[in-house]
Order: structure tokens, then C-alpha cells, then sequence
């Protein structure tokens, strides 16, 4: 595998009594990269996760995690990655320092209890006990083990289901810090602005494969994709679409002078995304 993938996936498959859940999947992700998984429920995401975490067999393809075969994981490559489900278990009469220290004994180069929980911004609640914190703080408690064997490669799963605002934006600040400490990431979610906030590269699974790879940005052509100017002058609302936003606004200054419902729009990332997964998808 190459030195710049820390996953690499060609042609993976995995079937359910006939019906095929992951259907020849290609997939590459980077070292140091923050990679988005998007697909609606069924479209095939957990079961691909799960298969490069190594806990589901594959029944075809060639996968690659760390340079390693996640079907037959070792005690080290285990200690290279970092896996923070939807839903964890919990200690809840454990304290925070407690269960940290616990499960630090699992690794054999675990960082220091006190600076995960700093890490993660618990250092406040270190004493208190799990069935005492809230939800935000239980989510960063849960990203707070999966980085405690300082993995190469953290899996989150739906990482701020249930989240408020508030708390989505100071968990997303975590997740930057350990970006950009060279910590590899692999995110599902099914928040589009969350995706477009952290990701470099995001991947659209769809019925089972991978249909489009690409930033943010790009996603389905965006970038390139025609803008539309709206307005509203004395007849009403009015909108053009345009390969020339600048000039068109340009002419609508010249002819009205000040316009302050003047906006000029090019597809959304949930725009691509809806596009991408079909009308039949869409709930």
C-alpha cells in the first residue's frame, strides 16, 4: 500500500442472504486527511466501516487498513487505530479519570490519562462520574477512549447525533485539533453541514457503491455548477440563472442603482447530495 493511504479499498463486497449490501466498493483515503462518509440508512456505510474496523468479514475485494488486513487484525495494528461508536456503553458509577486510566491498561503506549481527558475538555468533570455528565460531555468522554492508544486512524461514527448546536460546534473544534495533529479521520454523519465544516474529502455511497468522491467545494460539480441571482424589483420577486454571476449583477446595479434582496446562489452541498442519492432515497 502506498506510504501516503491509510485506507485503501478495491472492488469490496459483502452480501445478505442474496441481497448485497456493499457491491464492489472502491475507496482511498489518506494519511492526515479528514474523510466524510455521506449515504442515506441502507446505502451500505456501516457495513463498509465496520469491515475496515475489522469487526465484519467481507465476502470479496482487497482492503487495506494501515497496511494491514483488518480481517485478520493483530494486537498492534488494534493499537493503531481509534473507534468512537454511535452508541457506547458506559460505567456510570465510574468516574471520568477512572474508566480513562481503566481502559488505558488495554494499550501498549497509551497516552497519560490526565492529558486525554485535558485533550477532550473534561479536565473540569475528571472526578465526576459518568451518569453525572451531560451528553455532549459523555460523546467527548467516548472520543476521549478512542484516542487514548494515540491511534493513527480514528474511526467516528455519527459522532454528534443528538448534539445541540452549541455542543456540535465545540465537539467539531476537537475533532479539527486532532486533524491537524496528523490524526487520520474516517467520519459518517448524516449532517451535511457537519461534513462540509471538517471534511477535506467527502464520499457518497449510494446502493452499495461509491458514486462520487470529491471536496466539499466540487461535490457534484458546484464549483462550476451555474449560479442564480435573485431580486425583487416593482413587478416581484425575480431570478436568473447564470454562467456570469458578476455580470449580471453588475447590469442590475446599473439599471436599478441599490438592490437589498440581491443574492446570488450556486447548489448547496445538500443540493449534490439529494441529487446524488435519488428521489427514492429522500424521506
Amino acid at each position: 500500500m502506498s506510504d501516503d493511504l491509510a485506507i485503501r479499498v478495491t472492488g469490496l463486497r459483502k452480501t445478505y442472504r442474496g441481497t448485497a449490501a456493499v457491491d464492489g466498493l472502491d475507496l482511498a483515503v489518506h494519511r492526515g486527511e479528514c474523510f466524510a462518509l455521506l449515504g442515506p440508512n441502507g446505502a451500505g456505510k456501516t457495513t463498509t466501516v465496520e469491515i475496515l474496523e475489522g469487526y465484519r468479514p467481507r465476502d470479496g475485494g482487497e482492503v487495506a487498513v494501515l497496511g494491514a488486513d483488518p480481517a485478520r487484525p493483530t494486537l498492534d495494528w488494534r493499537a493503531r487505530i481509534g473507534i468512537v461508536l454511535q452508541q457506547a456503553s458506559d460505567l456510570s458509577e465510574l468516574t471520568v479519570r477512572e474508566i480513562v486510566s481503566h481502559f488505558g491498561g488495554y494499550y501498549p503506549r497509551p497516552r497519560p490519562a490526565g492529558e486525554v481527558i485535558e485533550l477532550v475538555g473534561l479536565a473540569a468533570k475528571s472526578g465526576a462520574k459518568v451518569r453525572e455528565l451531560s451528553g455532549g460531555q459523555r460523546r467527548r468522554l467516548d472520543v476521549a477512549l478512542g484516542i487514548l492508544g494515540n491511534p493513527e486512524l480514528l474511526f467516528l461514527d455519527e459522532p454528534t447525533t443528538g448534539f445541540d448546536p452549541q455542543a456540535r460546534r465545540q465537539f467539531w473544534e476537537l475533532i479539527d485539533l486532532l486533524n491537524d495533529g496528523g490524526t487520520t479521520i474516517l467520519l459518517t454523519t448524516h449532517y451535511l453541514d457537519e461534513a462540509e465544516r471538517l471534511a477535506d474529502r467527502v464520499g457518497v455511497i449510494v446502493h452499495g457503491r461509491l458514486a462520487a468522491v470529491d471536496t466539499p467545494a466540487n461535490l457534484g460539480g458546484r464549483s462550476t455548477a451555474q449560479a442564480v441571482v435573485r431580486w425583487r424589483d416593482a413587478d416581484g420577486p425575480r431570478e436568473v440563472p447564470t454562467d456570469e454571476p458578476d455580470k449580471v449583477v453588475h447590469d442590475l446595479v446599473e439599471q436599478y442603482g441599490s438592490l437589498p434582496e440581491l443574492t446570488v446562489s450556486r447548489p448547496t452541498l445538500e443540493d449534490s447530495y439529494l441529487a446524488m442519492i435519488g428521489a427514492e432515497n429522500v424521506q
